[in-house]
């Protein structure tokens, strides 16, 4: 386990490093997850050769710390996320986000475009939308007010989410957690699908075959590479890891 102090506070970000060569692969995690749990098996998967890979979770979720004091939106994790990097001694690197940390990364490569050479999508967040009280993700933790969320709407999400996402979701601060889904349902200006239309980068978005993203076209025509990967839902890495693995070999080599 690594670590370095992204906050004023002193929080740490934390991550779990697998050894290997360059260009570094960094590997972010969805909201209410962790990146150990969902990446450790495609990480060290035989398809893919050895690169030095850092699984890493973002400020308020899994191993790393939960300042009451930050402010837990798109741009803020973006940023210590880069921090973090920095410290690390990363450049140019190769990022794997998912899900939430997909809107992140895509953030990222546009605030701090020496640090990312290459970009994995998947099944990202490109857009607001709603905050609705379903689906159970982020939309339905932003439907809560902070305090509403803090004191009962956690568990009422912890029933909708079922066990497995709960496991994860668990180890999230609850305002943290909250602050995130918000910021997420909120999107950003320019939206998160602008930013990565405009990144000069390699860049895929990976989907399960049966889902693919809104303007699949529009994706295309900026340069963005749209895969779809067979017998899989949302949670494409967990779902079918040999095709997740063989769909990363393709796109990086």
């Amino acid at each position: 386990m690594h670590d370095a102090v992204v906050h004023s506070s002193g929080a740490r970000i934390r991550w779990v490093e697998l050894p290997g060569g360059e260009p570094v692969r960094v590997y972010v995690h969805g909201l209410g997850a962790t990146s150990a749990p969902y990446y450790a098996e495609v990480a060290a998967h035989p398809l893919l050769p050895r690169h030095r890979s850092l699984l890493i979770d973002l400020l308020g979720f899994g191993i790393s710390d939960r300042p009451r004091d930050f402010a837990y939106t798109l741009e803020s994790h973006a940023d210590t996320l880069a921090d973090a990097l920095r410290k690390a001694g990363v450049a140019g690197a190769s990022m794997i986000a998912h899900s939430m940390g997909g809107a992140v990364a895509v953030v990222l490569a546009s605030r701090h475009p020496e640090l990312i050479a290459s970009l994995v999508l998947v099944d990202a967040n490109l857009d607001s939308h709603p905050p609705v009280p379903v689906p159970p993700g982020g939309s339905g933790i932003a439907s809560y007010t902070e305090e509403a969320f803090v004191s009962h709407g956690w568990k009422e999400v912890r029933e909708r989410v079922g066990p497995h996402w709960w496991s994860t979701m668990r180890l999230a601060d609850p305002r943290g957690l909250h602050r995130t889904a918000v910021s997420l349902a909120s999107g950003t200006t320019p939206t998160m699908r602008e930013l990565l239309r405009d990144l000069s980068i390699p860049r895929v978005f990976l989907h399960p075959e049966s889902g693919p993203p809104e303007d699949v076209g529009g994706l295309r025509a900026s340069g963005v590479q749209v895969v779809g990967i067979p017998e899989s839902g949302h949670n494409i890495m967990l779902d079918n890891p040999e095709a997740f693995a063989r769909a990363l070999v393709d796109f990086l080599g």
